[in-house]
């Protein structure tokens, strides 16, 4: 069930664009963050993710998400998370699709065994619920940002391969939430439209 805080999805007067997503603990958001501040001087060409906005996204719904397939997303969501233990992911590890030394998108590496069948789980759901289904298979990454050019890129590069191995901190995962994605001129701007709460107990790692 989301809660109380969230709005009723069957109220959303027209298509948004919308993901479904997890938030990673303030901690880690501040490490990656402390990472963008250290990069963005030296990648010019890179546009990167406001810390307001890091998430790991679970899967995107695009840019025109019907309310009524919304609500019934939402719906099966809240059957998902109810049935869902909390867990912990790790954030660790910094590189580039498809590489480094062709960086498009920069994104830190996110780990937990349970990761891939929520997302199997909500993928199911968003078909389920009305939307095409996704056609790449899942790959766990927090996104921090996108190259529009190699300006500066060979100084930032060191510090991605510094950074390879390096752990940014752990999560306690316990909702998932849906979100509404208003683009603007610099940064889009989200709105949590609904929070749906894990109703198991603490899964730790093994």
């Amino acid at each position: 069930m989301a809660s109380d805080m969230s709005n009723d999805l069957a109220t959303l007067a027209a298509p948004v664009r919308a993901f479904v997503a997890l938030r990673m603990s303030p901690a880690t958001t501040d490490a990656i963050a402390a990472l963008i501040e250290r990069v963005r001087p030296l990648a010019g060409g890179a546009r990167f993710v406001p810390r307001a906005n890091l998430h790991l996204t679970l899967r995107f719904l695009g840019d025109g998400a019907d309310p009524a397939r919304l609500a019934r997303l939402g719906d099966q969501l809240g059957e998902i998370a109810a049935r869902q233990s909390p867990f912990v992911i790790e954030a660790r590890g910094a590189g580039a699709f498809p590489n480094l030394a062709r960086p498009k998108v920069l994104w830190i590496g996110v780990y937990c065994d349970e990761l891939s069948g929520l997302a199997s789980c909500v993928e199911s759901a968003a078909v389920s619920a009305g939307f095409a289904a996704e056609r790449r298979p899942y790959a766990s990454h927090l996104t921090i940002g996108r190259l529009r050019d190699l300006k500066g890129w060979d100084a930032a590069r060191k510090v991605f391969v510094e950074l390879a191995e390096t752990s940014f901190g752990a999560t306690v995962v316990e909702a998932i939430m849906l979100y509404r994605s208003v683009l603007g001129p610099q940064a889009a701007t989200y709105q949590e439209l609904a929070r749906y709460p894990f109703g198991g107990e603490l899964s730790t790692p093994r």
